[in-house]
């Protein structure tokens, strides 16, 4: 082992062969055999230390190494804290590095990386993009749910940020987030909504694989941006290609009418010249409403054509499944000359693809029958690849081409892979079915595998046979009795089965044979395999009706055989036997019919492709590989009767641009703003365009889209290799001038706005500009996605102010001045800072964008203001703690008997303030001494307590006679969270450890308000700070009184009066930090209900969600 390892370490290079030769020193020592796996202690305090050096080249190099341990599969995972410890180092290789390897590791080190988690957040704003990137994915990998709030709002940021590649990090996030969290779907949606308006490349893919994930079913999202996903398809990443034509696929499905009906429409017109003029008036009728292809539906077909000589076989084979399921049946041909390129691929690729060219080739012959020593066996193919073939080449069998096919099939049955030959000789029993004109020939030549010195073809000739015989028996005596002979050879179950069958279903015409196969068959019957024994049953009972005198006591001495067998389904089919055929006073009406029951015709079997019925599963999917709906798969909807309204797609551009644009100079300033050309969104508005038309217009539109998105992705590569702060200073000063021009338009109309509508006119905003993003070419795209990165743009803005002295009239910027495309003067204001003062404490150090300090500075100057003046809502007069309104009386074990030596402990919430401290929840504790003897002293001793959580412990008890009991009261404050108090629960002898871990619903104390007050607190705590499910149940769990009791048993809440019956209002506040709980249970239409919870604590408020929901909704 050790001389292995040294050569192997000889041959690697560098800094490599170091490492490689310290492991393979370790392997020779006495730790045994196992030495080459063991870890190397030595080697990781070498590392260790490097990492711990105050030199940046040896820490380098001890990332490298260990990002080369991780490469080569071994476990890094102890050297966890020393790396985070470098991840606020300044040199960007190695922050880089770090940032790999947390990704790696963060989930299973939580609580490690918890303690980084503000590194990661500063690191959000890091000018380097791949910094920003890399600190998301990190936070993303943390799969812990209090920090999903942080990641929220981390993917929100990252999704306006300036990069390309950073929003498509957020798109991953995404994914994992809503994994994590299903809860957050609405939130994430929007994003996607956002994100889905890029017009980037490189984020494409990622949004619409997030698209998937979250949200396969809400199409609505598509229209809008369905062609310019067309255009940009060729140039977006191989892998992004294929889940967006995966994805484009499922919606041309729901959206075109069926291109299967063209040729209908076809057939009528050249008919119509021969017939009479009634005639001809019924079939104008019907050429009126033929079919006519929405010039979307073939955009899309057109844009991925060109992918059928992509590289990537995934890409091919997407691009080859969509034309397959939403093509006219006259251009799916153009596939399959790709597909049997890709059987050059590795045997992988051949695997998938021969699969869905046998799903293809049994509804369409004539698209492989040019390339049909394409499929041809190879004999470096493995069996898979060999019996995936024949089946192709069984399905492309016809008279034509039937006789090379046997020659080859021939060559095939003598191959020494023997489960290769069992097929092919049935795939000729196959053959013989489908094409009549070579049944002899095909059951002449298995005849004549029956003398093959192989068993296992020869039992496989017997079978396929045993089947062909089915279908014409009269014909074929001769081989019958050549079949009998084979029983004493012959040993597979299968094939002695398939001739004892044979020989009883012709009986009458071997009645010399029959019998003594019968006696050979007698003598053995004990050895034989189950299988066999039933068809010797089957047999007997069959010629003891049509032979008896030769017949009978044999008959009854296999009957008594069967009698006995050790096998249960033979001794029943033995007793159902001998009462049908052997007539006594018990037998019933239907011994009169036995020679009808076991001597009917029976149908001749039915030899099937078994893929024939893959055909409704997607092509290319885990489920049609497999044959079965895996989990997650998407199924394909028929084609709509009628197509749904194509406008939905239409992007206008040409009337907006009219309302902000002086008269004469939109189309000068920019002529490419479309996707499309002019003439093509004609040809959409009108009917009656004809469709070679509509294909000149669109290629136009695709020649401008191509042009748009190469230079939008050499912009996205080129900002992959220097910092984004360079990056972006440039683009701002190059479109400065252009931005001054239309700022003032906007903030004319800003100024009247009232604040109450700040955050929606904002939300608005962004649609409107998103709406144009469309139409507009790549430099405006960048500046757009300037616009949506709040933050970054009041800091351009300044920075641009004291470069070029712009007016003093822009002096108070709004943080969405910079949306250049906005077409409506809707006005818009500074929105109100939407964190409030526990929220930022909660959150503190996520600062995303490079100003989000600037604005986070403000929030506190406020939020320190509103402190001075009043800590929260206590002091407000109509916001008061009001009594518990039920109390529940569930108790929790906190020391069970047989654990405390028969000291039991329980405790609960009593619910009431607590009298150690106002920010502690009040906890009852019943001691129980199970015992025959004194417990003494009985007290709390060590205290494990998260950082902040304090506990106010009870007296000491001096001592607790038995089988007596005592109730005392704690007082513990939870931090307004959900975090176990660990502790010992002592006696004189021994110590336990306990915990109390808190329902969400105790953490809270009932407050009374009316129902005004109610609304405006809520309005107050909108956007993240609000929560909301539906809930499904039957109407008679949505009365008053059972909500009411659902609600309050699960959390300390008081009832708010509420004018509406149909709404029911709770509120109360959380016991730490006195933050409002609004909790309100709408009922709709129907057995549905919305519960929406309004809180400053959305950890708590989320939390609560989830518990209160399974309990609304069950009976």
């Amino acid at each position: 082992m050790s001389s292995n390892s040294f050569a192997y370490s000889e041959q690697s290079g560098g800094g490599e062969a170091t490492e490689l030769g310290q492991e393979a020193t370790s392997t020779i020592s006495p730790s045994g055999a196992f030495g080459l796996f063991s870890s190397d202690l030595k080697k990781n305090e070498d590392l260790k230390q490097m990492l711990e050096s105050n030199k940046d080249s040896a820490k380098l190099d001890a990332m490298k190494r260990i990002v080369g341990m991780i490469a080569k599969g071994k476990n890094a995972s102890e050297l966890f804290p020393a790396v985070v410890k470098n991840v606020a180092s300044k040199n960007i290789e190695i922050k880089k590095l770090v940032y790999v390897y947390l990704v790696r590791y963060a989930e299973e080190q939580q609580d490690l990386a918890l303690l980084s988690i503000s590194t990661f957040q500063r690191a959000l704003k890091d000018p380097n993009q791949l910094i920003r990137a890399s600190a998301l994915r990190v936070l993303s990998s943390i799969r812990v749910p209090i920090i999903v709030p942080i990641m929220m709002l981390a993917i929100k940021e990252a999704s306006a940020d300036l990069s390309p590649y950073v929003r498509k990090n957020a798109a991953h996030a995404i994914q994992k987030l809503y994994s994590l969290d299903p809860e957050q779907k609405e939130m994430l949606i929007e994003v996607i909504e956002k994100l889905l308006k890029d017009k980037s490349t490189l984020v494409a893919g990622s949004v619409v694989m997030a698209f998937e994930e979250v949200c396969p079913d809400r199409i609505d999202l598509i229209h809008k941006n369905y062609r310019k996903l067309c255009n940009l398809l060729v140039d977006v990443e191989e892998w992004g290609q294929v889940v967006i034509i995966h994805m484009l696929t499922r919606y041309a499905r729901t959206q075109f009418v069926s291109p299967w009906k063209e040729e209908d429409g076809l057939e009528d017109d050249e008919k119509n010249f021969y017939d009479s003029d009634d005639d001809q008036k019924e079939k104008t009728d019907k050429r009126k409403k033929s079919y006519t292809m929405d010039p979307d539906h073939r955009l899309l077909i057109r844009n991925t054509k060109p992918l059928l000589q992509s590289r990537n076989a995934a890409v091919v084979m997407a691009v080859a499944q969509l034309y397959w399921h939403i093509s006219p049946k006259s251009e799916v041909g153009i596939i399959s000359k790709s597909l049997v390129r890709l059987l050059r691929s590795n045997r992988e690729v051949q695997y998938i693809v021969l699969q869905n060219i046998a799903t293809m080739s049994i509804q369409r012959k004539g698209m492989f029958e040019p390339y049909l020593k394409s499929f041809y066996v190879r004999s470096t193919d493995p069996t898979m690849i060999k019996t995936l073939k024949l089946e192709i080449l069984t399905n492309l069998a016809n008279e034509a081409n039937i006789s090379t096919l046997l020659r080859e099939f021939q060559t095939y049955v003598k191959s020494q892979d023997k489960e290769f030959a069992a097929a092919t000789i049935q795939t000729i029993g196959r053959c013989a079915t489908n094409i009549s004109e070579v049944t002899d020939t095909c059951l002449n030549g298995l005849v004549c595998l029956l003398s093959n010195r192989d068993e296992i073809v020869v039992a496989e000739s017997v079978v396929v046979i045993k089947k062909l015989l089915q279908m014409q028996p009269a014909q074929h005596g001769e081989i019958i009795k050549h079949m009998a002979k084979l029983l004493d050879s012959i040993t597979v179950p299968v094939a002695r089965a398939s001739i004892l069958w044979l020989i009883g279903e012709n009986c009458e015409r071997v009645p010399k044979i029959a019998p003594d196969v019968l006696r050979k068959m007698a003598k053995g019957f004990t050895n034989e395999d189950d299988l066999v024994k039933l068809q010797i049953l089957n047999l007997g009972a069959k010629l003891y009706l049509t032979n008896s005198k030769q017949t009978k006591l044999l008959t009854q001495y296999i009957l008594n055989l069967g009698k006995y067998d050790q096998n249960y389904d033979i001794r029943d089919r033995t007793r159902f036997i001998r009462q049908l055929i052997v007539p006594n006073e018990k037998s019933g009406a239907l011994s009169k019919y036995a020679k009808k029951i076991f001597l009917a015709q029976k149908p001749a079997p039915l030899l099937e492709s078994p893929f024939k019925d893959r055909d409704h599963f997607q092509l290319g999917t885990l489920s049609h590989t497999l044959n079965t709906k895996a989990t997650g798969y998407l199924e394909l909807s028929n084609w709509p009767e009628v197509a749904p309204d194509p406008s939905v797609r239409n992007v206008e551009v040409i009337e907006l641009a009219k309302e902000w644009t002086p008269a004469g100079k939109a189309k000068k300033e920019n002529p490419a703003k479309k996707f499309y050309s002019e003439s093509e969104e004609e040809e959409d508005s009108s009917d009656s365009s004809s469709d070679s038309d509509s294909e000149s217009g669109s290629a136009s539109g695709e020649q401008e889209e191509e042009g748009d998105s190469s230079d939008d992705s050499s912009e996205d590569s080129s900002s992959e290799h220097k910092s984004d702060s360079e990056s972006a200073s440039e683009v701002e000063n190059k479109r400065t001038a252009k931005r001054n021009s239309k700022s003032k338009r906007k903030r004319d109309s800003e100024d009247g706005e009232n604040e109450n509508e700040k955050s929606k006119t904002s939300d608005s905003s962004n649609a409107d500009s998103s709406s144009i993003e469309e139409s507009s070419s790549d430099s405006e795209s960048e500046s757009e996605s300037e616009s949506e990165s709040e933050s970054r743009k009041v800091t351009k803005e300044k920075e641009n102010k004291t470069k070029q002295n712009i007016n003093p009239l822009t002096k108070d910027v709004s943080l969405l001045d910079l949306d250049d495309f906005n077409p409506v003067s809707t006005p818009v204001a500074l929105p109100t800072p939407a964190l409030s003062p526990s929220l930022i404490a909660d959150l503190e150090g996520l600062n995303l964008s490079t100003t989000s300090s600037v604005i986070t500075k403000e929030v506190r100057l406020k939020t320190s203001e509103e402190k001075s003046r009043k800590t929260f809502k206590d002091y407000n007069p109509h916001i008061m703690v009001s009594t518990p309104v039920f109390v529940p009386v569930k108790t929790h074990v906190l020391l069970h008997r047989m654990s405390g030596k028969g000291l039991a402990a329980h405790y609960f919430f009593p619910r009431q303030p607590c009298i150690f401290g106002d920010k502690m929840v009040s906890v009852q504790i019943t001691l129980n001494n199970t015992t025959d003897r004194k417990i003494e002293n009985i007290h709390i001793g060590g205290k494990r307590l998260p950082i902040g959580m304090q506990m106010h412990v009870f007296n000491t008890i001096e001592s607790l006679e038995p089988e007596g009991s005592i109730t005392v009261s704690m007082g513990i404050d939870f931090c307004d969270s959900t975090q176990t108090a660990s502790f010992q629960l002592c006696t004189k002898d021994d110590c336990f450890n306990v915990n109390i871990q808190p329902p969400v619903g105790e953490l809270l104390l009932p407050v009374a308000m009316s129902e005004k007050d109610f609304k405006k607190e809520q309005g107050m705590l909108t956007g993240m700070n609000e929560t909301s499910t539906v809930i499904i149940a039957a109407p008679q769990n949505f009365t008053p009184s059972v909500i009411f009791q659902k609600v309050v048993n699960v959390a300390n809440v008081g009832v708010v009066p509420s004018g509406q019956d149909h709404i029911h209002r709770f509120a109360a506040k959380t016991v730490h930090s006195g933050s409002l709980m609004l909790v309100t249970v709408e009922l709709k239409e129907g057995s549905t209900a919305q519960l929406i919870i309004n809180t400053e604590k959305t950890v708590i408020g989320s939390v609560l969600l989830r518990e209160l929901k399974p309990v609304l909704s069950q009976g």
